[in-house]
């Protein structure tokens, strides 16, 4: 069984083609990006949008609270999902 709660986890924004917003988390941003715009591992709402590029992501402490923070930043409109992104991240 794996450890994730022991792992670094991050959420992050991609901004796919069509300039829409994919918001996903993970424990490798960049490895995802990849994933995203050349496996079989991406969404499926990416795979219709390449290229995808990360434009937000932030550090949580464990994988519950990145899918909470996920799930805060769907429900958020696409205008105010803009404004986070003019915000600093780490």
């Amino acid at each position: 069984m794996k450890n994730t709660e022991s792992k670094q986890w991050f959420v992050y924004i991609l901004r796919c083609a069509d300039n829409s917003l994919y918001t996903g988390i993970t424990t490798d941003v960049a490895r995802r990006e990849k994933e995203h715009n050349n496996d079989k591992l991406g969404a499926k709402y990416t795979c219709a949008r390449r290229p995808t590029f990360v434009v937000y992501q932030e550090k949580q402490p464990s994988r519950a609270e990145a899918t909470r923070r996920e799930m805060t930043i769907k429900k958020m409109t696409k205008k105010n999902k803009e404004l986070l992104l003019e915000t600093p991240s780490e």
